[in-house]
C-alpha cells in the first residue's frame, strides 16, 4: 500500500523544485533583461510583483476551482502552466511588439502554476500512507529550499561555461521537468482527499481574535524578510557591489539557499526540543543584523555574506509562524490556514516590491531599498511579543 504512493510522494517533491524554478530562476536574469530588452529596474520589479501577487490570487480562488475540477486535474493544470510560461520567457519577449509585455504574459502563466502548487501539494502529500507525516512534511518543505540550490547552482555553472546570453537554452530544461512532473502525476495515485475532520472556526469567528490579526502580520513580515534579499540577491550583488555574476550568484542567492534549507531542516528535526519564540527572536534579531550588512557595509564581502546569514535568519520564520498560528488558535480550520498563506504571499509580493521602488527612486541603489526593507523583521519581532500576550480562549462546546 505505502510503496504504492512511493511515486506520488516523489512526485510532490519535485512539485516544490517546480515551485523554486517559478520563483528563483528569472530573478538570475534580471541584469540581462536590463541589458538585452533595455527594462528598466522599475519595470523588472513589476515581474516580481505579478509573480507574488498572481500566486496569491490563485491561493484565493483555488479552494472552489480544485474541488469542481478535482485534484488531478489541478496539479496537472498547475505543472503545465509552470512549463507554459518558462517557455514563453523564451519566445513572446521577441514575438510581441514590447518585450516588457511578453516577459509579463509568461510571468503570469508560470505564477498561476506556481499558485496551485504551493495550494496543491501539500495535501497530496498529506494524504499519502506513511509512517511518520510530520516528517514526511518536513522533508517535502525543504525540497523548495533545495531546488532553490540546484536552480542558482546549475545556471551559474551553465552561465559560466556557456555564456548568460544562451539563458535560453537552460530555460529550455527548466520547461522539462514541470511537463514530466505533470505526466507523472497524471499517472499516479491520489489517496483520497476525505474531509472528516471537525469543522474550523468561520472567517467571521476568527477576524474576531485579536491574535489572528497577530498571526497575519508575522506570515506577511516572513514572506516579506525572505523575499526581499532572495528575489534581489544576484542583481544586488552583480549590479549594487559589481562582483562577478559566478561569485556573485554562488556566494549571495545559492549560500542563502542553502542556510535557508538548513534552518529548516534543522527545525522539522528538532522543532519539539527547541523554544519556538526563543529561536524565531533570535532570528528576527540575526535577520536585522544581515541587513544591516548588506546594506551599510562598504565591503562587498561582508554584504555577500550578509546575504547568505539572512538565508540561515528567514529559514524558521514561515514554518515557525504557522506553528505559533496552530499553538494559539486550536479549531482555526482551513480558513485559517488559508488566511496565513494569503499573507505570506502578500508579504512575499510586497517586500520585493519595497526594495525595487526604493531602489529606483534612490537612483538605482538596492541598498537603500534593502535597508528600508528592514522594517519587515523588526515588525515580526514585534508580532512574536505581542503574540505571547494573547491566550485563545477556545468557543464552548454545545
Amino acid at each position: 500500500m505505502k510503496n504504492q504512493y512511493q511515486k506520488t510522494i516523489y512526485a510532490c517533491f519535485v512539485g516544490y523544485i517546480v515551485q523554486a524554478i517559478v520563483n528563483n530562476f528569472v530573478p538570475l536574469l534580471f541584469i540581462t533583461f536590463e541589458k538585452v530588452y533595455h527594462i528598466p529596474l522599475q519595470q523588472i520589479t513589476m515581474l516580481i510583483t505579478i509573480n507574488f501577487g498572481i500566486q496569491l490570487f490563485v491561493d484565493l480562488l483555488s479552494a472552489g476551482f480544485v474541488d469542481k475540477i478535482g485534484y488531478r486535474a489541478s496539479i496537472v493544470l498547475a505543472h503545465l502552466f509552470a512549463g507554459a510560461g518558462l517557455g514563453g520567457l523564451t519566445i513572446l519577449p521577441e514575438l510581441l511588439p514590447s518585450p516588457f509585455v511578453g516577459l509579463l504574459i509568461a510571468v503570469i502563466f508560470y505564477a498561476i502554476g506556481g499558485g496551485l502548487i504551493e495550494v496543491l501539494i501539500s495535501p497530496i502529500m498529506e494524504s499519502c500512507p506513511t509512517e511518520n507525516k510530520e516528517k514526511a512534511m518536513s522533508l517535502l518543505h525543504s525540497f523548495y529550499c533545495w531546488g532553490h540550490v540546484g536552480v542558482v547552482l546549475t545556471s551559474t555553472i551553465f552561465f559560466q561555461i556557456f555564456g548568460v546570453e544562451k539563458w535560453k537554452l537552460l530555460t529550455v530544461v527548466w520547461v522539462i521537468i514541470p511537463l514530466i512532473n505533470g505526466f507523472i502525476f497524471l499517472k499516479t495515485p491520489i489517496a483520497p482527499l476525505t474531509d472528516n475532520e471537525e469543522a474550523g472556526m468561520s472567517i467571521a469567528d476568527l477576524l474576531k481574535e485579536r491574535v489572528f490579526w497577530v498571526l497575519l502580520l508575522m506570515m506577511m513580515c516572513s514572506g516579506a524578510s525572505e523575499q526581499s534579499v532572495s528575489q534581489w540577491a544576484s542583481t544586488f550583488a552583480e549590479k549594487g557591489l559589481g562582483v562577478n555574476k559566478t561569485i556573485g550568484d554562488l556566494a549571495g542567492p545559492m549560500a542563502f539557499a542553502v542556510l535557508m534549507g538548513s534552518a529548516r531542516a534543522f527545525y522539522g528535526k528538532y522543532g519539539d526540543k527547541i523554544n519556538l519564540d526563543k529561536f524565531m527572536l533570535g532570528s528576527g534579531v540575526l535577520c536585522i543584523l544581515s541587513y544591516l550588512c548588506i546594506s551599510l557595509s562598504p565591503s562587498p564581502v561582508i554584504s555577500l555574506i550578509g546575504c547568505a546569514v539572512c538565508g540561515l535568519s528567514v529559514g524558521i520564520m514561515w514554518p515557525g509562524s504557522f506553528s505559533k498560528a496552530s499553538a494559539l488558535i486550536k479549531n482555526g480550520g482551513t480558513a485559517m490556514f488559508a488566511f496565513l498563506a494569503l499573507a505570506g504571499d502578500l508579504g512575499c509580493s510586497g517586500g520585493p516590491t519595497l526594495v525595487g521602488y526604493i531602489s529606483t527612486a534612490a537612483s538605482g541603489n538596492l541598498k537603500a531599498g534593502i535597508l528600508v526593507a528592514i522594517i519587515f523583521p523588526l515588525l515580526l519581532i514585534l508580532g512574536i511579543l505581542l503574540a505571547k500576550k494573547f491566550s485563545f480562549r477556545q468557543p464552548a462546546a454545545f
